[in-house]
């Protein structure tokens, strides 16, 4: 019609409703793919950093960087739980909140350990070094599904915030410390200005991790009638960031490969995502 009538616009439009056309039955195919029970739910990630001291500390930053830009390109909101800033630079650790539908769905893919390959900015030498981060992701648990806390279980400690967040912050013990004492899991949150809502925001990670040991002991269980399988865990890395002598990103679950590695440290991971979404469900 376009090329009879001579009229490009018609073309312009029908290649953009096309392209749209193609985006929503991504997405649709996507969303077929999520059956796990909190796939819908928002997700609470940790970043850690691994060996390497101010190395692995600020490829911990990139990498908040690159899933806080990803989180904004899909339309998510991100909000910072705790944060413990490196020693000299970067980040030690960082947990926050992406609040968005398919969110945890989407980040789960993402758990597991990740290596940078790069010429270090830190060393003057300019060797190339090579940096590792864990990243674990948790649904945040709504308040349909129980999970019984015993206040009698748990001991609450509070401290003064370190790091940005005003005068306020520093002056007084609006920080907080939980520790669940039958399972000896530790949480904290310092980002908010209230002892209140600090400690409401470490509940809510607490109540998370819960959870998933409850669940990890079901797994555990039944994994005894299923046979021994591996897991990902420290020193396998499930995705390589090469910058240098060339520029490569490589998940090794799936053999995806990304050539404009700017572009992933930017946001752009939809592909390893789905890709991972992909072969779960092959």
């Amino acid at each position: 019609m376009s090329e009879f009538e001579e009229e490009r616009e018609i073309y312009k439009e029908t290649v953009k409703d096309l392209e749209n056309f193609y985006k929503r039955f991504r997405d649709f195919e996507l969303i077929m793919l999520f059956s796990g029970q909190h796939d819908k739910a928002d997700a609470i990630v940790s970043l850690h950093a691994g060996a390497g001291g101010t190395e692995a500390q600020d490829w911990v930053e990139m990498l908040l960087r690159m899933y806080t830009r990803w989180a904004e390109r899909s339309g998510y909101d991100v909000e910072i739980l705790d944060y413990l800033a490196g020693d000299e630079a970067g980040t030690k650790s960082v947990t926050f909140l992406v609040k968005g539908m398919y969110a945890y769905g989407k980040l789960k893919c993402e758990e597991g350990v990740h290596r940078l390959i790069r010429i270090s900015p830190f060393d003057s030498s300019g060797r190339r070094h090579t940096s590792f981060a864990s990243v674990a992701v948790l649904p945040e648990i709504s308040e349909e599904v129980e999970v019984k806390i015993n206040p009698d279980e748990i001991r609450v400690d509070t401290y003064r915030s370190g790091g940005a967040g005003g005068q306020h912050v520093n002056k007084t013990d609006s920080a907080v410390r939980i520790t669940h004492i039958p399972t000896g899991i530790v949480v904290q949150c310092q980002n908010e200005r209230s002892q209140h809502s600090n400690r409401l925001s470490a509940m809510k990670i607490l109540s998370a991790k819960l959870y998933e040991l409850k669940q990890q002991e079901l797994e555990d269980n039944l994994q005894k009638f299923k046979g021994e399988y591996k897991e990902i865990a420290w020193g396998s890395q499930i995705r390589t960031y090469t910058l240098h002598p060339f520029t490569l990103i490589k998940d090794h679950r799936n053999n995806v490969e990304i050539g404009n590695a700017q572009a992933v440290l930017d946001g752009d991971i939809d592909e390893f995502i789905n890709a991972q979404l992909m072969s779960r469900n092959s």
